[in-house]
């Protein structure tokens, strides 16, 4: 207001002296006065006007943008104007941010429902390891709702030992809503710059007694199988046997019948022999003794044991690996010679390349085969294509690659008949090798 009157005090004051100093009479000196402050005084109160109303609107449109309250906004903004321009950019500014808090607060809701409806127990606990969330898995855990739950230390809800130690590792602990064995993992965040934990607690006792049951099914259903093979012919031949001993006339070749029948026992007692020997070898895949090995020198050896069929070898990049050199190498001889048998039925030919692809390397073992119908069954033990195979070479191999942290897969080649093994292992100094697969078999 001051600015405006001090802008038409010049002019005002010159027109006065001019007026009051001149020849006219009291009567136009009072009226032309009078006028002309009021004039003076209405063009001010224009001008604060024109200035202040729009910041004044400014100031509420953006003291309710801070409150949260995006719904407020700002009008009149004319375009030839600045504020009003800067009226046009804070509507917009109000805008976006009611969008991004609605996207905000749908995402906020989804995260609820999916914490509440999770089968795994997530608990938030802050910097003196009070609770400050916790999810519906959580309370059933716990036996306790959340309003009670809310607050209290990681040592009241016997938490404690879950957040020291290792992460993720897995631990036997026993609860109020139950017992067993849980993957513990732990992560750090920031909430209104305090450091929080968040813990999950999965529970693995129920996957592990599943996977158990149906690792006791396969194993019963290969067994029975086997032993029925076995049991059936020996059970038949022994009566029959007997029957023949107790005749009071036994025929001429009655020594021969007899000596089949002990021979066909001795070799189903054999192969029942050899089969349980095939279970026990799978049980007993030595822990790996890791030392530097040359891919290509590794490749080139497993090569050159093949006398049946000669083997072509594509050389790719020099790659070592840290691995156990004679499991490693009985793995690729149990490929090769898998492919060698596949390519002599067809009069085709194999080949071994390796590549490396990042941290690891892929060793390729291609044959010219007639290929595989059902590729789901390669890695079930005692599963075999071949005549007298024992079905226990590609289930030991798969045990090898994934004893060093690596892959096998077996498919059918798509460029032409046969099929193409890859297995994937980290290079030296990527990743090391477990220290004990005896019990993972």
């Amino acid at each position: 207001m001051l600015f405006a009157l001090a802008g038409g005090a010049l002019p005002m004051l010159t027109v006065f002296v001019f007026l009051w100093f001149g020849d006219y009479s009291a009567r136009v000196q009072w009226t032309v006065s009078i006028i002309l402050g009021t004039a003076w005084v209405a063009g001010a109160f224009a001008v604060r006007h024109q200035f202040v109303f729009p910041l004044q609107t400014l100031s509420n449109v953006l003291a309710a943008l801070r409150e949260g309250d995006y719904s407020v906004r700002g009008t009149s903004a004319r375009h030839d104007d600045t504020l009003g321009h800067v009226m046009r950019e804070i509507n917009a500014l109000g805008d976006t941010l009611r969008w991004q808090r609605m996207g905000a607060l749908e995402a906020t809701a989804l995260l609820q429902k999916v914490m509440e409806e999770i089968d795994v127990a997530i608990f938030s606990f802050d910097s003196d390891h009070r609770l400050r969330l916790v999810n519906r898995a959580g309370e059933r855990l716990l036996d306790t709702p959340w309003e009670r739950l809310l607050g209290s230390s990681a040592e009241e809800l016997g938490l404690d030992d879950c957040l020291e130690g290792d992460t993720p590792r897995l631990a036997e602990f026993g609860f109020p809503g139950g017992g067993g064995r849980w993957e513990i993992r732990r992560t750090r965040f920031r909430q209104e710059g305090i450091p929080h934990q968040l813990l999950v607690l999965s529970d693995l006792s129920r996957t592990l007694r599943e996977e158990e049951r149906r690792a006791w099914q396969r194993i019963v259903r290969v067994l029975g199988h086997e032993l029925n093979n076995s049991l059936t012919p020996i059970s038949s031949i022994s009566s029959s046997l007997t029957s023949l001993l107790g005749q009071p006339h036994r025929p001429d070749d009655w020594e021969d019948d007899v000596r089949h029948g002990l021979g066909v026992i001795s070799s189903r007692s054999a192969s029942l022999g050899r089969f349980v020997e095939s279970y026990s070898r799978l049980a007993r895949l030595p822990q790996p003794s890791p030392e530097d090995v040359d891919v290509g020198t590794l490749v080139e050896r497993v090569a050159e044991l093949e006398t049946r069929l000669p083997i072509g070898v594509d050389e790719g990049p020099p790659v070592t690996i840290r691995a156990d050199r004679g499991q490693i190498e009985q793995l690729l001889i149990n490929l090769t010679r898998n492919a060698v048998d596949a390519a002599l039925e067809t009069g085709g030919g194999v080949r071994l390349d390796w590549d490396r692809n990042g941290a690891r390397v892929t060793i390729r073992v291609r044959d010219e085969g007639p290929g595989v119908t059902n590729l789901s069954n390669l890695f079930v033990p005692f599963f075999t294509t071949k005549k007298g195979g024992s079905g226990i070479g590609l289930v030991l191999s798969r045990q090898i690659a994934e004893a060093h942290h690596g892959t096998l897969t077996l498919d059918n080649r798509t460029d032409r008949t046969g099929c193409e093994a890859r297995l994937r292992l980290p290079i030296a100094e990527s990743r090391p090798v477990l220290e004990d697969t005896s019990e993972q078999a």
